[in-house]
C-alpha cells in the first residue's frame, strides 16, 4: 500500500518480536500532563468547528477532505524526521483494523453531530476516556480500574445520559444523533486502546497515514454515492472549519494523541480531557448561539466531577 520514499536515519525500526512491553508506560507527569491537557482544549473545539462546517457541506463529504489535510501534516512530519513508510508483512492487519475502526467511529461522529447540537455533541462524544477507561481495564497490563475510578466512570455517565433526557422529550429529536454519537465516543474509546497497544510495535506516523488511507477512500467512495447531488458552498465558515478539523486537529493532534498513548498509559491520557465537555459547551453557545439547556449543563458537570474522580489519584 505504502512505497519506502525515505530512508530512516535516526533510531532503528523496532523488529518485529522487540515489542515495547506495555508495562514501561507510566502515569502522565507535570510536562506530558500539560500537553495532554493542551490537546484536549484543542479538542474541545472540534465538534463546535465540526458541526459549523457542517451547516456548509455533508458529513461525508467534510470528512474526506478533512482526512487529506490531516494526511498532509502527518506526512511532512514523517518526512520532516525522517520515517521511513515501507509497512511491514507482520504491520498489515493491525493497519487494516484501526483503519477500519476509524473509518468506522468517524461515520458515527460526523452522522450523528448533523442530526444534533454542538453543545450534545461535546457532552457525549466526551464520554469517550470512560469508555476508554474500561477498556484499558481488560486489555492493558497496569492500567486497572479501582473502587474510586469505577466509582467515578459511574457518576460520568449519569452525565451523558442527563443530556439524552432532553433527546427523548424534545421535538427536535435530537435522540438519532445522540446515540449515534454515542457509539462513536466508544469506538473513540476503544480506539485509543488499540492504538496504545499497537503503537508499541508500530511507528505512530504509519498508524496516522493508515488512518488517513482509510478514512479518505471510504469516506469518499461514500461521498460519490450518497453525497454526490448535494450542493455545498465553499464559505469562510467552511475554510474555517476545516482548517481547524483537519490541519489541526487530524493533524497536530492526532500526532501528539499518538505519542501521549505510546508512553502513557491510555486511561490517564483519555482522562485529563475533563475540561472539554463544559469548554465544548460554552464554544458552542458563543460561536454557534446554540441555547444551553439545563441538561447540558447538569451532563457537563457530572461528566467533568467523574472524570476528575477518575484522573485524581494516578497510582490507582
Amino acid at each position: 500500500m505504502i512505497d519506502p520514499i525515505l530512508k530512516k536515519t535516526s533510531s532503528p525500526e523496532i523488529p518485529r518480536n522487540s515489542v515495547k512491553p506495555s508495562g514501561t508506560r507510566r502515569p502522565l507527569g507535570l510536562l506530558s500532563g500539560s500537553f495532554a491537557l493542551l490537546l484536549s482544549g484543542l479538542w474541545a473545539g472540534n465538534p463546535v468547528a465540526t458541526k459549523a462546517g457542517l451547516e456548509e457541506i455533508g458529513p461525508l463529504r467534510l470528512g474526506w477532505i478533512r482526512f487529506i489535510l490531516g494526511g498532509v501534516i502527518v506526512l511532512l512530519w514523517a518526512i520532516s524526521s525522517r520515517q521511513h513508510l515501507r509497512v511491514e508483512r507482520h504491520e498489515w492487519i493491525p493497519i487494516f483494523l484501526l483503519g477500519s475502526l476509524f473509518s468506522v467511529q468517524i461515520a458515527f461522529m460526523n452522522i450523528g453531530q448533523k442530526l444534533t447540537t454542538a453543545g450534545h455533541a461535546s457532552v457525549v462524544i466526551t464520554s469517550f476516556p470512560l469508555w476508554a477507561g474500561l477498556f484499558a481495564h481488560f486489555f492493558v497490563p497496569g492500567d486497572r480500574m479501582s473502587k474510586e475510578r469505577v466509582f467515578g466512570t459511574v457518576v460520568a455517565y449519569v452525565g451523558v445520559l442527563a443530556v439524552f433526557g432532553r433527546s427523548l422529550t424534545d421535538a427536535d429529536d435530537f435522540l438519532l444523533g445522540d446515540i449515534l454519537l454515542l457509539i462513536s465516543a466508544i469506538l473513540l474509546g476503544a480506539r485509543q486502546v488499540y492504538i496504545s497497544q499497537v503503537a508499541q510495535g508500530i511507528a505512530q506516523h504509519k498508524l496516522l497515514l493508515s488512518q488517513t488511507v482509510f478514512g479518505t477512500s471510504s469516506f469518499l467512495v461514500a461521498s460519490l454515492v450518497f453525497e454526490s447531488s448535494e450542493a455545498w458552498n465553499i464559505t469562510g465558515r467552511l475554510i474555517l472549519a476545516l482548517a481547524y478539523t483537519g490541519l489541526l486537529i487530524a493533524g497536530f493532534a492526532f500526532i501528539g494523541q499518538v505519542w501521549l498513548l505510546k508512553n502513557y498509559l491510555p486511561s490517564r491520557v483519555t482522562a485529563i480531557s475533563i475540561s472539554q465537555p463544559v469548554l465544548g459547551v460554552f464554544l458552542s453557545w458563543i460561536i454557534l448561539g446554540e441555547a444551553i439547556g439545563p441538561e447540558l449543563y447538569v451532563g457537563a458537570s457530572l461528566v467533568v466531577l467523574g472524570s476528575w474522580m477518575v484522573q485524581k489519584n494516578p497510582r490507582t
